[in-house]
Protein backbone atom coordinates (compact mmCIF):
# COMPACT_ATOMS: atom_id res chain seq x y z
CA UNK A 1 0.00 0.00 0.00
CA UNK A 2 1.66 3.55 -0.66
CA UNK A 3 2.47 5.53 1.92
CA UNK A 4 0.08 8.34 2.80
CA UNK A 5 2.33 11.29 1.08
CA UNK A 6 2.54 9.33 -2.01
CA UNK A 7 -1.17 8.66 -2.44
CA UNK A 8 -1.03 12.87 -1.76
CA UNK A 9 1.08 13.35 -4.36
CA UNK A 10 -0.31 10.85 -6.76
CA UNK A 11 -4.05 12.84 -6.39
CA UNK A 12 -2.48 16.36 -6.53
CA UNK A 13 -0.13 15.49 -9.60
CA UNK A 14 -3.72 13.94 -11.17
CA UNK A 15 -5.66 16.92 -10.22
CA UNK A 16 -3.15 19.24 -11.64
CA UNK A 17 -2.34 17.25 -14.84
CA UNK A 18 -6.22 17.18 -15.65
CA UNK A 19 -6.24 21.34 -15.92
CA UNK A 20 -3.07 21.51 -18.19
CA UNK A 21 -4.05 19.03 -20.21
CA UNK A 22 -7.50 20.68 -20.42
CA UNK A 23 -5.88 24.05 -21.10
CA UNK A 24 -2.92 22.33 -23.14
CA UNK A 25 -3.93 19.07 -24.67
CA UNK A 26 -1.64 16.22 -24.59
CA UNK A 27 1.28 18.25 -24.63
CA UNK A 28 0.73 19.39 -21.45
CA UNK A 29 4.43 20.27 -19.91
CA UNK A 30 5.42 17.62 -17.44
CA UNK A 31 7.86 20.07 -15.69
CA UNK A 32 4.63 22.32 -15.39
CA UNK A 33 2.65 20.25 -13.92
CA UNK A 34 5.19 18.73 -11.42
CA UNK A 35 5.81 22.72 -10.55
CA UNK A 36 2.04 23.33 -10.06
CA UNK A 37 1.53 20.29 -7.95
CA UNK A 38 4.82 20.96 -5.89
CA UNK A 39 6.70 18.06 -6.55
CA UNK A 40 9.81 17.00 -8.69
CA UNK A 41 9.51 16.19 -11.88
CA UNK A 42 10.98 12.96 -10.67
CA UNK A 43 8.21 12.51 -8.80
CA UNK A 44 5.57 12.91 -11.65
CA UNK A 45 7.79 9.93 -13.41
CA UNK A 46 7.45 8.00 -10.65
CA UNK A 47 3.47 7.80 -10.81
CA UNK A 48 3.68 8.35 -14.45
CA UNK A 49 6.44 6.51 -15.61
CA UNK A 50 5.38 8.17 -19.49
CA UNK A 51 2.81 10.85 -20.85
CA UNK A 52 0.49 7.40 -22.28
CA UNK A 53 0.55 6.95 -18.48
CA UNK A 54 -0.68 10.16 -17.39
CA UNK A 55 -2.99 10.82 -20.28
CA UNK A 56 -4.56 7.18 -19.18
CA UNK A 57 -5.34 8.27 -15.67
CA UNK A 58 -6.21 11.85 -16.79
CA UNK A 59 -9.34 10.26 -19.13
CA UNK A 60 -9.68 7.27 -16.61
CA UNK A 61 -13.31 7.98 -15.55
CA UNK A 62 -14.58 9.24 -18.82
CA UNK A 63 -13.23 5.94 -20.38
CA UNK A 64 -15.07 4.04 -17.56
CA UNK A 65 -18.24 6.20 -17.89
CA UNK A 66 -18.32 4.92 -22.14
CA UNK A 67 -17.46 1.31 -21.56
CA UNK A 68 -20.22 1.45 -19.15
CA UNK A 69 -22.31 2.87 -22.20
CA UNK A 70 -21.24 0.65 -24.35
CA UNK A 71 -22.15 -2.39 -22.09
CA UNK A 72 -25.59 -0.68 -21.60
CA UNK A 73 -26.18 -0.11 -25.89
CA UNK A 74 -24.65 -4.08 -27.02
CA UNK A 75 -28.08 -5.82 -25.99
CA UNK A 76 -30.31 -2.79 -27.82
CA UNK A 77 -32.05 -4.22 -30.96
CA UNK A 78 -30.95 -1.60 -33.63
CA UNK A 79 -27.13 -3.35 -33.55
CA UNK A 80 -26.07 -0.27 -35.92
CA UNK A 81 -27.85 1.98 -33.76
CA UNK A 82 -25.90 0.85 -30.96
CA UNK A 83 -22.96 1.23 -32.61
CA UNK A 84 -22.91 4.11 -34.00
CA UNK A 85 -24.70 5.63 -30.34
CA UNK A 86 -21.45 4.61 -28.43
CA UNK A 87 -19.21 6.09 -31.56
CA UNK A 88 -21.21 9.54 -31.15
CA UNK A 89 -20.61 10.15 -27.64
CA UNK A 90 -16.84 8.71 -27.85
CA UNK A 91 -16.33 11.24 -30.95
CA UNK A 92 -18.70 14.06 -28.69
CA UNK A 93 -16.14 13.71 -25.59
CA UNK A 94 -13.03 13.69 -27.39
CA UNK A 95 -13.53 16.62 -29.08
CA UNK A 96 -14.63 18.28 -25.79
CA UNK A 97 -11.76 16.96 -23.63
CA UNK A 98 -8.70 18.02 -25.36
CA UNK A 99 -5.85 15.33 -25.66
CA UNK A 100 -8.33 12.56 -25.46
CA UNK A 101 -7.36 12.06 -29.62
CA UNK A 102 -3.47 11.65 -28.76
CA UNK A 103 -4.75 8.96 -25.95
CA UNK A 104 -6.96 7.29 -28.49
CA UNK A 105 -4.33 6.95 -30.74
CA UNK A 106 -2.48 3.30 -30.71
CA UNK A 107 1.13 3.48 -30.62
CA UNK A 108 2.62 0.43 -31.83
CA UNK A 109 6.14 1.40 -30.35
CA UNK A 110 5.18 0.76 -26.93
CA UNK A 111 4.96 -2.12 -25.11
CA UNK A 112 0.21 -2.60 -24.15
CA UNK A 113 0.35 -0.45 -21.10
CA UNK A 114 1.10 2.44 -22.57
CA UNK A 115 -2.05 2.44 -24.62
CA UNK A 116 -4.96 1.57 -21.93
CA UNK A 117 -7.37 4.03 -23.02
CA UNK A 118 -6.98 2.75 -26.75
CA UNK A 119 -7.04 -0.70 -25.30
CA UNK A 120 -10.31 -0.03 -23.21
CA UNK A 121 -12.38 1.74 -25.44
CA UNK A 122 -11.11 -0.75 -28.20
CA UNK A 123 -12.24 -3.95 -25.77
CA UNK A 124 -15.75 -1.92 -25.12
CA UNK A 125 -16.61 -0.80 -28.91
CA UNK A 126 -15.68 -4.73 -29.69
CA UNK A 127 -19.16 -6.54 -28.83
CA UNK A 128 -20.85 -3.32 -30.36
CA UNK A 129 -18.90 -3.84 -33.61
CA UNK A 130 -19.73 -7.24 -33.52
CA UNK A 131 -22.99 -7.35 -33.36
CA UNK A 132 -23.31 -4.41 -36.03
CA UNK A 133 -21.58 -7.08 -38.80
CA UNK A 134 -23.41 -9.92 -38.13
CA UNK A 135 -26.77 -7.45 -38.45
CA UNK A 136 -24.99 -6.80 -41.74
CA UNK A 137 -24.81 -3.33 -41.37
CA UNK A 138 -21.23 -2.81 -41.29
CA UNK A 139 -18.54 -4.53 -43.64
CA UNK A 140 -16.76 -7.43 -41.81
CA UNK A 141 -13.29 -6.08 -42.13
CA UNK A 142 -13.93 -3.16 -39.76
CA UNK A 143 -11.98 -3.43 -36.76
CA UNK A 144 -12.59 -2.05 -33.47
CA UNK A 145 -9.34 -0.07 -33.57
CA UNK A 146 -10.22 1.09 -37.46
CA UNK A 147 -13.36 2.88 -35.66
CA UNK A 148 -10.86 4.39 -32.62
CA UNK A 149 -8.44 5.83 -35.72
CA UNK A 150 -11.56 7.22 -37.58
CA UNK A 151 -12.94 9.08 -33.94
CA UNK A 152 -9.25 10.39 -33.23
CA UNK A 153 -8.46 11.56 -36.68
CA UNK A 154 -12.01 13.23 -36.84
CA UNK A 155 -11.36 14.62 -33.57
CA UNK A 156 -8.07 16.00 -34.68
CA UNK A 157 -8.90 16.98 -37.61
CA UNK A 158 -11.72 19.20 -35.80
CA UNK A 159 -9.88 20.55 -32.57
CA UNK A 160 -9.53 24.16 -33.78
CA UNK A 161 -12.49 24.92 -35.18
CA UNK A 162 -14.81 27.38 -33.41
CA UNK A 163 -17.35 24.18 -32.83
CA UNK A 164 -15.09 20.98 -31.83
CA UNK A 165 -17.55 18.78 -31.00
CA UNK A 166 -20.09 20.16 -33.87
CA UNK A 167 -17.84 19.78 -36.50
CA UNK A 168 -16.44 16.74 -35.24
CA UNK A 169 -19.90 14.94 -35.09
CA UNK A 170 -20.87 16.37 -38.88
CA UNK A 171 -17.53 14.65 -39.92
CA UNK A 172 -18.01 11.08 -37.94
CA UNK A 173 -21.75 11.26 -39.95
CA UNK A 174 -19.91 11.55 -43.07
CA UNK A 175 -17.26 8.60 -42.24
CA UNK A 176 -20.23 6.48 -41.17
CA UNK A 177 -22.13 6.64 -44.14
CA UNK A 178 -19.01 5.48 -45.94
CA UNK A 179 -18.67 2.46 -43.52
CA UNK A 180 -22.43 1.68 -43.09
CA UNK A 181 -24.73 3.16 -45.46
CA UNK A 182 -28.41 3.25 -43.82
Amino acid sequence: MPRSDAQRNYARILAVAEQEVAEHGADASLEQIARTAGVGSATVRRHFPSRRALLDAVFRERVEVLNARARELTGAEDARGALLGWLAALTEYAASARGMATALQRDESTDGNEARVCVRLTDAGEPLLRRAIEAGAVPGEVTPADLLAVVAGVVLATEHHRDPAGEALRLLGLAVRGISPS
